[in-house]
């Protein structure tokens, strides 16, 4: 019998359909490029890559999904938000190219975790060290705001990520609210066990969730955008105390 045709990537159940099979995250990086399941993220990251800012406006946009970053047996995933839009959106690597990227690496860096203390662009040479960068939504949102459809569309590309991974992982920051909220629902489909209630959240806050290759430490941390970063609600020091911890309990200190 015939295998089924793959759905395109436009089609809403693309995620869905394509994430769980991926054998490894080479694969499940290149199926999440192709991406095109949700119009509103897909009209407005190609938007963006046509117009560009003027300090970019000589730079082609990535403008596509962007996928995690880091090593295939990280011990250590770093759980965000979404791609910005003259960051990630414009260089095709998460984190990369914009002041939040840079204060994300300075204290990656200073945990030991990250070889340079700067992510400029994909050929600077950053490498991170048992890290890896997730992203619950793939795909730059108007005004950094994904809707909650848009959110549980991308998930099953973050639950595969997660479950591969799953064999190392020890140990997640994740980066604000939407970090946290984005993660608890994946989990128990990556075939970790959820307490109910719900773990506290915050910043440093610290819990342990049973999961089938072990547990795993979940630690809060602001997210690193300008408004926390300008304002001192978030310092480099707060950030680097929390990656440091991390480390030490997914075993990846160096």
């Amino acid at each position: 019998m015939p295998r089924p045709a793959a759905p395109p990537p436009d089609d809403r159940d693309y995620p869905a359909l394509r994430a769980p099979g991926a054998p490894d995250l080479e694969v499940l990086d290149a199926r999440l490029t192709g991406c095109r399941a949700c119009p509103r993220l897909v009209a407005w990251r190609e938007e963006v890559g046509r117009v560009r800012r003027a300090a970019y406006r000589d730079e082609t946009y990535w403008a596509r999904p962007v996928p995690g970053f880091g090593p295939a047996d990280a011990s250590l995933a770093v759980i965000g938000l979404a791609p910005a839009a003259h960051g990630g959106n414009r260089t095709g690597r998460l984190f990369t190219g914009d002041p939040t990227s840079d204060f994300l690496f300075a204290a990656l860096h200073a945990a030991h975790l990250a070889a340079l203390p700067y992510s400029h662009s994909r050929e600077d040479g950053q490498r991170l060290y048992g890290t890896r960068l997730v992203s619950p939504v793939h795909c730059v949102p108007p005004d950094n705001r994904p809707t909650p459809a848009e959110r549980d569309t991308c998930r099953p590309w973050m639950a595969r990520e997660l479950d591969l991974l799953g064999p190392t992982l020890r140990a997640a920051v994740v980066l604000g609210g939407f970090g946290r909220q984005a993660l608890m629902p994946v989990l128990p489909a990556a075939g970790y066990v959820v307490p109910r209630p719900p773990p506290v959240s915050g910043h440093g806050a610290h819990a342990r969730i049973e999961g089938p290759d072990g547990p795993l430490d979940r630690l809060g941390c602001y997210h690193p955008s300008p408004r926390n970063t300008s304002t001192g609600r978030l310092t480099l020091q707060m950030a680097t105390d929390v990656f440091r911890l991390a480390a030490r309990l997914a075993g990846s200190a160096r």
